[in-house]
């Protein structure tokens, strides 16, 4: 039965020429949906440079005192879009850029505007801002045309980042390398070895000072120790004196001219002492303040030396009285009778003091040629100038010390002889009387001197101790320092002999840093202004953006086809077919009742006879059509196929498949499911995945997914084409011929119950006589 219906509509669709071109239509219109439709689409993103996108450059440079360069980077993205092609790009105005847009021109407009490098470079300031482009975008010419635009709005972006970060890098990169080169060099090994000498010498001298420094406090020590025990020699002397006062009070008068010169004596000695040994402690402080001044104003300390130096001359004058009063005394004692036994050693201790004096007064005027000549020195050489200050102070302690030998030798040997010679020379009676007077009154206002200097001079030798220590910590800190400069050297040079894991390091980052200097300062920057390199690994590749559609336009257009079947054949047998297949002439007899399915089952044609017997021709059509237009993707359109015959099963399972579908639902429902069959059409358009994941739709499509045949007709196109997963071919081709059983179901036994409904329904239409 089946056979019969098929052969007699394989007859009548080949009984005439209208009827065969009909038939070829119904199979080549699907076709052609298809191709057109994966032609267009075959590479649109390869063609995107006839897409016009306007560019404004507004931008006024920048230029600074850190970068006296003038910097533009305006410029530099026009001319960088110059050598781009991904964009029709022009060059305009920026009142025409974003009219253009407005218009429909351009597709886009790109404007930088005035400050764009300025901002930019507002990286090295406090205040950062955020370089902007003004990006136009007219969204209504085109759904996908902004999407690009973006793309090369985007493009423009990171290629302003990358060129900036990439010339922020080379910039460094460069400095570091002439950094290092220049570091290298035999100027730079001749500047260390200066330095290197010079911390030497300033060390030597910090530890020179505090040797001197020390040593001055010891001599404070010393001259502390001395003032005392003058004070008390001058105390026991004046205890004396009162008390021989009263004894030789008689003798006074024959001693008038020996006690003149004596009180003469006294009197300058006392004066004499006093002053030049103040005067050499304020000599000591001014040279150091006048040397501390050095290398800050060393006119000044010139001018202060050579003042000094005066002083110091102009200070000999009391040698010179003090000499002259002892020659006053000499001149006395020898008057005095030679018979008397103390005249001899008076004379020969009076001549010791004078030696002395004229030593300490030779002292005085090398003192002050030293200051003269250290004045002169001062501007012109600073290490020697600093050895004369060495001198200085040596001939200061030495003037000090034969100042204190003039007096201990005067208290020791000339004033104890002069006492002695009072007690038998008359003459000498009335001038020790004088002496001692005056010498109470010296003695009585010394006691509060000697306690004053016995405070100061404790405090100065602690304030001498802490500078000491000082001097010694500086000196320790430059020794340090030399011996860094010396380790980081040897580092430098690749000659460290390993001994110090501290200088093994410092050799291996100076390593490093020598070859990240030395390197390629292009491929650096490059590197850092883009550190991460996209690989693009394609996993299942597809050639082109038109074989990427192809599955999708391919199953579309076979539904198409499926529901084209349907409009132009008839689903249903008339009761005179039904007579020839069952050999009883041209009607059937009318027991059989009302036309309609079912009717001739009597005569053993039965409703599944007339359903399998009627969808055979459209079996048949939609294989052909499944046919013809995958065979046309892959040789006619190239469209990629890594396994040809996949991919043809798959296109003949789909016809299958769908077009029983469209054909149950005809035959079960008329005009209606033939709607219904638009209906579903339109929701595997949307919720089928072949354009967008099926995880960006909607949730309602994400549930809709697996009981729709389109996903999976796809799926196992897509497998066909690049190669599949496991068992996912296999399994998307069961999936899809499931959907056979339901539309069996329902066009072999749901539809029963339903075939009076139907019948009224299509008579009911009929007879609107419009549908």
């Amino acid at each position: 039965m089946i056979w019969g219906i098929f052969k007699r509509d394989m007859c009548h669709a080949t009984r005439n020429v209208i009827a065969v071109i009909v038939s070829m239509g119904l199979v080549v219109v699907p076709a052609l949906y298809a191709w057109f439709n994966i032609a267009a689409s075959w590479d649109p993103y390869g063609n995107t440079k006839a897409l016009k996108v306007a560019v404004a450059n507004n931008d006024k440079g920048y230029k600074s005192d850190l970068i006296p360069v003038r910097v533009n980077v305006g410029e530099t993205i026009i001319s960088t879009l110059h050598a781009n092609d991904q964009l029709d790009w022009q060059f305009v105005k920026s009142d025409k850029a974003i009219d253009g847009v407005k218009s429909g021109e351009y597709y886009a407009a790109i404007v930088i505007p005035k400050g764009f490098s300025a901002d930019m470079m507002t990286l090295f300031s406090p205040d950062i801002k955020h370089a902007q482009l003004k990006y136009y975008l007219n969204e209504k010419i085109n759904p996908i045309a902004p999407h690009i635009t973006d793309q090369g709005a985007t493009t423009v972006v990171n290629t302003i980042d990358k060129t900036f970060a990439k010339t922020i890098a080379q910039v460094g990169l460069d400095l570091a390398s002439s950094i290092l080169h220049y570091s290298q060099s035999p100027q730079m090994a001749e500047y260390m070895r200066n330095l290197n000498g010079n911390l030497t010498t300033m060390a030597d001298t910090l530890s020179g000072a505090s040797q001197q420094v020390t040593s001055y406090s010891q001599l404070l020590g010393s001259a502390n120790d001395i003032v005392d025990s003058t004070g008390k020699l001058l105390a026991s002397a004046t205890k004396a004196g009162k008390q021989a006062q009263n004894a030789l009070k008689q003798g006074k008068s024959g001693a008038t001219s020996l006690t003149s010169a004596g009180a003469n004596v006294t009197s300058s000695v006392n004066t004499a002492l006093d002053q030049v040994s103040g005067a050499f402690d304020q000599v000591a402080a001014k040279v150091n303040k006048a040397f501390d001044a050095i290398g800050k104003d060393s006119d000044t300390a010139a001018s202060q030396l050579a003042t000094l130096s005066e002083q110091i001359s102009s200070g000999e004058s009391l040698y010179d009285t003090y000499i002259t009063s002892l020659n006053h005394m000499r001149e006395s004692v020898e008057q005095l009778p030679d018979s008397d036994s103390a005249k001899q050693a008076l004379l020969e201790a009076i001549d010791r003091e004078i030696t002395l004096l004229e030593a300490a007064k030779g002292d005085s005027q090398k003192l002050a040629q030293q200051l003269k000549d250290a004045s002169t020195q001062v501007t012109q050489d600073t290490a020697a100038a600093e050895r004369s200050r060495k001198e200085i102070l040596n001939r200061i302690t030495s003037a000090k010390q034969s100042i204190s030998n003039v007096r201990d030798d005067y208290a020791t040997n000339v004033k104890p002889k002069i006492d002695a010679l009072a007690s038998t020379v008359s003459t000498l009676i009335s001038q020790t009387d004088s002496m001692i007077t005056q010498l109470s009154g010296t003695a009585d206002g010394l006691d509060d001197v000697t306690g004053d200097v016995g405070t100061n001079v404790t405090s100065i030798r602690s304030t001498l101790g802490a500078i000491a220590k000082k001097l010694d910590s500086s000196a320790a800190t430059v020794k340090e320092l030399i011996t860094k400069l010396e380790t980081g050297g040897n580092a430098g040079d690749g000659n460290s002999d390993g001994g110090d894991g501290d200088n093994d390091a410092d050799s291996g980052e100076s390593d490093k840093l020598r070859a990240l200097a030395t390197a390629n300062a292009s491929t650096l920057s490059t590197l850092i202004s883009a550190p991460v390199a996209l690989h693009r690994v394609s996993v299942y590749p597809i050639a082109n953006y038109g074989s990427a559609m192809a599955p999708f336009y391919t199953i579309l257009s076979i539904w198409v086809g499926a529901i084209i079947l349907c409009a132009m054949l008839k689903v249903t047998i008339s009761d005179r077919e039904k007579a020839h297949v069952l050999g009883l002439g041209d009607t059937l007899p009318r027991i059989a009742g009302p036309s309609g399915p079912g009717n001739a089952s009597r005569w053993g044609l039965r409703l599944d006879h007339e359903y399998f017997g009627r969808y055979a021709i459209f079996a048949l059509l939609a294989l052909l059509q499944g046919t013809l237009v995958c065979l046309g993707d892959t040789y006619f359109l190239g469209v990629q196929a890594n396994h040809a015959l996949q991919f043809l099963a798959v296109g003949w399972l789909a016809a299958l498949v769908f077009s029983n579908i469209v054909y149950t639902l005809t035959v079960s429902f008329g005009d209606i499911g033939k709607a219904v069959a638009v209906v579903l059409l339109v929701m595997q358009v949307a919720g089928s995945g072949g354009t967008f994941p099926i995880e960006t739709l909607p949730k309602f499509f994400q549930m809709l997914y697996p009981f729709l045949p389109f996903p999976h007709a796809i799926d196992a196109m897509h497998a066909a084409m690049a190669g599949s997963y496991g068992n996912e071919y296999l399994l998307d081709m069961v999936y899809l011929a499931l959907f056979l059983i339901p539309s069996l179901l329902l066009g072999l036994v749901l539809r029963k119950p339903v075939i009076r409904l139907n019948n009224w329904v299509s008579r009911n239409l009929e007879s609107t006589k419009v549908m």
